[in-house]
């Protein structure tokens, strides 16, 4: 490997060999450090909203989309930026990424008014979305067999450790209140984590890029991106403002709108032009079982560190550093999983993530049962086993699907599928937070305070249907190859 170009004696795209040990884990550092910004900046927020609205004077409206902008932006360009890295450059766009990522959280962090934070956290989705897709890229096409496994294990490590401790991270930065910056420095800690990063992208990670050498498909990019918005902002903004009729407009536009871009897409491909994704990929069974899968697996996971936090927060009393503990139960579930996840994905194959979704579901069961005992006043650790548990299984699921499903893709289309399973991630972020927001919110709406444990506990009874049905649809892929070193 010459390092900050590609791969020595190997054309772009292509990057199969293994690479000097030295470099490889290098490599996996860097990207993992924009992975983990990425996740941390999606939780990290919320804990920080009630000091925000303080010293802000922001609305109710204002800090909504504070909270959404982020995930909106995030969605909207996935699949493009997943594309962008197919044609100019995976590390390019990696490196543009990281550089608006930390410019925006600059800017968060200093922001003066509501406006400028809304709109920095819109910029900061549209970074993580140009990020995203290239860091799935570059591990699957940088690693082959058992280092695949083990950088794969180090992605899940770091969305794990950004999403379950995330809460506790900003909450204590909050808390902290360092050098008077307060919530300020939930957004500020990414700029010396993206300078660091940055410092070493060119040096350490290869540049790749897809064989095609069409420009971006800029009509298919409209499409795509107003459908996904047009399906994710009602799901986020939705509920909250009473489901107005735009709400369910936009719902309703964004059907022909996707099926337009499934049309010209494949109206592309057969005229023999780039497409944006290749429909043609949803032939293999891997890949389009593992995107459903994908939109599962996050449909429960958001909308529960969501819940759990509400209940332990509005319903206990807990302070968001007391909370943000609790959820070191999940962590520390999540984090052991993934360190044995292979060892059992070796001995179990696909059935390793039909476990892994059983064992969400009896961890809700488990946290259900709890809570009918001790509701919002008893000892919470009556509850940790089962989030301990729901943790496992969690780290069961996400550490092998990924690898799985992008283990028969092209280079060529690397950058690109990335996107499409990051967009099914994000679109399940929504959807699960959409629909459990309606269950929980409309029970503490007719039963108040009293109404916590109980909206908690049918709110996870709901989030164990989609993990179930994931452990129902493993059996629809195919059995993996065994890993080689």
């Amino acid at each position: 490997m010459t390092t900050g170009t590609t791969v020595a004696g190997q054309p772009d795209g292509d990057l199969t060999g293994q690479p000097p040990e030295r470099f490889a884990w290098s490599t996996l550092l860097v990207a993992l450090a924009g992975m983990f910004m990425i996740t941390l900046d999606f939780f990290i927020v919320n804990v920080a909203i009630p000091a925000t609205q303080t010293e802000l004077h922001a609305t109710s409206a204002d800090i909504q989309f504070i909270v959404a902008g982020f995930g909106l932006a995030y969605a909207a360009v996935m699949i493009t930026g997943g594309r962008l890295g197919d044609l100019y450059g995976r590390r390019r766009m990696l490196i543009t990424g990281m550089v608006l990522f930390t410019l925006a959280s600059a800017t968060c962090g200093f922001a003066p008014n509501p406006g400028v934070l809304i709109a920095a956290r819109i910029a900061q989705g549209v970074a993580a979305a140009l990020m995203s897709p290239q860091i799935l890229a570059i591990l699957n096409i940088t690693f082959t067999g058992a280092q695949r496994v083990r950088a794969f294990t180090a992605f899940a490590l770091a969305i794990g450790f950004g999403g379950t401790f995330g809460q506790l991270i900003g909450g204590a930065l909050t808390d902290l209140d360092i050098a008077g910056l307060g919530w300020r420095s939930i957004f500020l800690i990414n700029v010396p984590i993206g300078l660091v990063a940055l410092a070493a992208m060119r040096r350490v990670v290869p540049e790749s890029r897809g064989g095609g050498t069409a420009g971006l498909d800029l009509f298919g990019t409209l499409l795509v991106s107003a459908g996904l918005v047009a399906v994710v902002l009602p799901l986020i903004e939705g509920r909250q403002a009473g489901w107005p009729v735009w709400s369910w407009a936009l719902l309703i536009a964004s059907v022909p709108l996707l099926a337009g871009f499934l049309f010209q897409q494949s109206r592309r491909e057969r005229g023999g032009r780039a497409p944006l994704i290749s429909l043609s990929l949803f032939r293999e069974r891997a890949f389009s079982v593992g995107v459903l899968m994908n939109l599962l697996y996050f449909c429960s996971m958001a909308s529960f560190f969501l819940v759990l936090a509400l209940y332990l927060q509005e319903g206990h009393g807990l302070s968001a550093m007391a909370a943000g503990s609790v959820f070191g139960a999940v962590g520390l579930g999540y984090l052991i999983a993934c360190v044995v996840a292979d060892w059992f994905a070796q001995r179990m194959g696909r059935q390793v993530l039909a476990l892994g979704g059983v064992l969400i579901a009896a961890g809700y069961g488990l946290i259900i049962a709890a809570v009918a005992v001790i509701g919002t006043t008893g000892p919470i650790s009556w509850a940790l086993l089962g989030m301990f548990i729901a943790g496992w299984g969690m780290g069961l699921v996400l550490m092998p699907m990924t690898p799985l499903v992008l283990a028969g893709v092209h280079p060529d289309h690397a950058a690109a599928v990335a996107g499409v399973l990051s967009t099914a991630e994000e679109g399940g972020n929504a959807l699960g937070v959409a629909i459990v927001g309606v269950v929980f919110f409309n029970l503490i709406g007719s039963t108040g305070h009293a109404g916590f444990a109980t909206a908690f506990q049918i709110s996870l009874a709901v989030l164990a249907v989609p993990v179930l049905l994931l452990a129902v649809l493993a059996q629809w892929l195919p059995k993996p190859r065994p890993a080689t070193e």
